[in-house]
């Protein structure tokens, strides 16, 4: 059966399909395309709305306060957040959740800043290198960096990077397929002042085009990239790259409004079908040979846990226990810094320098982890958010003051943002909240996190060699966000692990599960171990290898 990419339906939900994709953003996008290209029929299910760039604008409270692209479309959908699980978790009054991503097609690859990291070989093997960690999860990947470099040239070339290799990265067996962005304020002060303490600054590798590439607009510097959809679809999210892709094949058919509650199992314990709700609430559920969940690092192990059943009695595929466990965000630290003349660093993307002289674990630091810095305006490149958030320094302000520092500061501030690494830890997870329930009876998805003391102290560690950067750079004043545990995460990892111990693991190395031969889990919660923040093109990378094994699976009847 051929698919029209307009049809409101398309294949018979009660007829199995070959594939089931859950989830179409980083992940979910590049397996539809990758299976629908390889001549298998798939439904992807989606529970947001098809924007296109029509769609996408500037609109700064509907889009980052009224939660536009991440709120539920259809329903409240709440979410509940604990340090410790001998806590209640509440819900958060106000403000980003626990869990931040968007819903719609083509997920976070549409919301987000666009940075786009490799990780290095030591990612894969750090256990390996720097031995055990007491009381953590703490372990080398079931796969090298080698066997996923080809991988990563592929995601660089198939949806478009812009970049150019620094003096840090890891080996490459082809270059970026586009020039970096040209580089702005921001970028040009970090470099000045990275320079002057003998670091290395080097153009930031972005999923947004500097030219013209497959028929796609290269960016038009509007400012607003992070949390908002491209309008000129400059952006190289799978709505705009692998969706369109996958839809051309005629095998492919993406069902957006589309909220996911059950993966149906048979009496020998297998995949049968896949139960969702329309965007009135209606039940559905599509039959299917195989499913691939491709919903995030939160919402995957949400619909495992939904999914129990007598031969899965602690939810689905998770005999090891450790589905939601293992959670990773990255860690964050920010800086600011005012400076004298006007940086103009609200045009164009947020980042285009990074600094990644402090990678790699150092022992005489005394604490695991690295990380990298990048110079950014942070989200205060947007009036409103910067006179709600940071205008001047210190808390929000009124009268002669408050509007002097608006207008001035607007344009004079730029922020320096540390990412690094995030121990894996048992006690922190994603979880079925007891008491919470959406509107359709859901539970609640329910995070429990506390950072790891060594996470803390490299988010410090970065912060304080922000502060280096900053005076070298010339600012006249620098103001801190403090160094705390963090309650919100947009990079949600770990939760279903891969490992070749099915005691110690949830899927194998190509992503299958150690206990349902027909499902296949590849998205975030499949990292063993955080890298060092940016972790999309990784992801994507994994996502590019699992199709290929996935495929070829299929074609050999071992499904």
């Amino acid at each position: 059966m051929m698919c029209a990419p307009d049809a409101p339906a398309c294949f018979d939900t009660r007829k199995p399909v070959d594939f089931v994709i859950v989830g179409s953003g980083a992940s979910g996008g590049v397996l539809a395309r990758e299976l629908s290209q390889a001549g298998f029929d798939v439904v992807v299910l989606e529970q947001g709305p098809r924007r296109t760039a029509r769609d996408f604008g500037h609109d700064e409270f509907k889009t980052m306060f009224g939660g536009e692209l991440t709120g539920h479309p259809s329903w409240p959908d709440p979410q509940t957040f604990r340090r410790d699980e001998g806590e209640t978790a509440t819900a958060p009054g106000g403000g980003l959740p626990p869990a931040l991503y968007a819903r719609t097609v083509g997920g976070s690859s549409v919301h987000f800043s666009g940075n786009y990291w490799r990780m290095r070989p030591l990612d894969f093997k750090e256990r390996s290198l720097l031995g055990p960690m007491e009381g953590t999860g703490f372990v080398d990947w079931p796969i090298s960096y080698e066997e996923l470099e080809p991988y990563y040239s592929k995601a660089e070339w198939e949806i478009g990077v812009s970049g150019t290799p620094g003096p840090f990265d890891p080996p490459r067996s082809k270059p970026y397929p586009l020039p970096p962005m040209p580089v702005k304020g921001s970028g040009v002060l970090l470099e000045r002042g990275a320079s002057a303490m003998g670091w290395h600054a080097q153009p930031a590798p972005v999923a947004i085009l500097s030219q013209p590439y497959r028929g796609r607009p290269p960016c038009s510097h509007c400012g607003f990239c992070i949390g908002f959809g491209c309008e000129m679809n400059a952006k190289s999210s799978t709505l705009v790259t692998m969706i369109p892709e996958a839809e051309a094949t005629g095998r492919c058919e993406v069902r957006p409004m589309s909220t996911v509650y059950r993966i149906v199992t048979g009496a020998n314990g297998r995949v049968e079908e896949v139960a969702y709700l329309d965007a009135q609430g209606q039940q559905h559920a599509q039959k299917a040979r195989a499913v691939v969940l491709a919903a995030n690092g939160a919402e995957t192990p949400r619909l495992l846990l939904m999914s129990e059943s007598s031969a899965h009695p602690d939810g689905l595929g998770n005999g090891s226990g450790l589905v939601g466990k293992y959670l990773m965000g990255n860690g964050h630290s920010v800086i600011h810094g005012y400076f004298e003349h006007e940086l103009n660093d609200w045009k164009s993307i947020q980042v285009t320098r990074i600094v990644h002289d402090f990678y790699e674990t150092d022992p005489k630091r005394g604490f695991y982890g690295g990380g990298g810095m990048d110079g950014r305006p942070l989200v205060n490149a947007m009036p409103a958010l910067h006179a709600l958030t940071e205008a001047g320094s210190g808390p929000l302000r009124w009268g002669r003051e408050y509007k002097r520092d608006v207008r001035s500061g607007f344009n004079r501030h730029m922020g320096i943002l540390s990412s690094t690494t995030s121990v894996p830890l048992a006690r922190n997870n994603i979880s079925l909240d007891p008491n919470l329930k959406d509107a359709h009876g859901r539970p609640a998805i329910r995070m429990t996190y506390r950072d790891h003391d060594d996470d803390l102290a490299m988010m410090q560690f970065l912060q304080d060699r922000g502060q280096e950067i900053l005076d070298a750079a010339g600012a006249l004043r620098t103001w801190r966000e403090p160094v705390g545990p963090q309650g919100f995460h947009a990079h949600l990892l770990g939760t279903c692990r891969m490992g070749d111990d099915p005691a110690t693991s949830v899927v194998d190395r190509f992503h299958r599960s150690h206990e349902v031969p027909n499902l296949f889990i590849c998205d975030g919660s499949s990292m063993v171990s955080s890298g060092r923040g940016q972790p999309t093109l990784t992801i994507q990378a994994l996502a590019f290898r699992a199709a290929e094994h996935i495929a070829g699976f299929a074609r050999r009847g071992e499904i």
